[in-house]
């Protein structure tokens, strides 16, 4: 039986972007059920999978799990030949804490710039929290570049779970023109060139 992940408008959630990119990554076929968010019905209707009454849930057989970090750490698991964490200690425990400061984190950002992937709204008057949290961000992605990135274009060189629960702050720098320097620039386009990034946009 395939798994199946029921996530939430593409266009707008970013909670089931990150574990979608992750299931992506393991080149695993799976089955998807949408459920339109901003509806009178959405919440009965994400009630019917997830006993959390939020999206993504990921359904494996009988176990169901929820929560977007929590998906992609059982994906970890269940798939290690797809090394969605890096494979050094060191980077493994810095891509998990990157991956942790997202998930409970940058609350401001999430606040004022929602995850819309088709908006282009250049922000005019950047509230002082959001430029704090960005300016965060920038340093975190040059950081984790600078010392784990010669492998390839992402934070810890190939694509990892960090780079899932980071892919929809990219799509905000894009549609908010958030400043960020140029090693955050090129991590942004190769987050946007990653063909399972471009099947989600599209």
């Amino acid at each position: 039986m395939p798994l199946t992940l029921v996530i939430g408008t593409k266009r707008y959630s970013s909670w089931s972007l990150r574990p979608w990119l992750a299931l992506k990554q393991t080149g695993i076929a799976f089955d998807e059920i949408a459920v339109a968010l901003r509806q009178p019905g959405t919440k009965s209707e994400i009630l019917k999978h997830s006993p959390s009454g939020k999206v993504p849930l990921l359904q494996d057989g009988e176990l169901k799990v929820w929560d977007s970090l929590a998906i992609c750490e059982y994906l970890a698991e269940r798939f290690p030949a797809a090394r969605l964490w890096p494979d050094g200690a060191d980077a493994r425990a810095i891509a998990r804490a990157v991956s942790a400061e997202m998930h409970s984190g940058f609350t401001a950002l999430r606040q004022n710039c929602a995850m819309d992937v088709l908006l282009d709204q250049p922000m005019a008057d950047m509230p002082a929290e959001v430029a704090a949290e960005v300016t965060r961000i920038d340093a975190l992605w040059c950081d984790c570049r600078a010392r784990f990135g010669d492998d390839g274009p992402f934070l810890f060189g190939r694509f990892s779970i960090a780079d899932a629960m980071y892919a929809p702050v990219v799509t905000r720098i894009r549609t908010y023109h958030l400043p960020v320097g140029a090693v955050s620039r090129a991590y942004c386009d190769a987050i946007m060139a990653l063909p399972a990034m471009k099947e989600w946009v599209a």
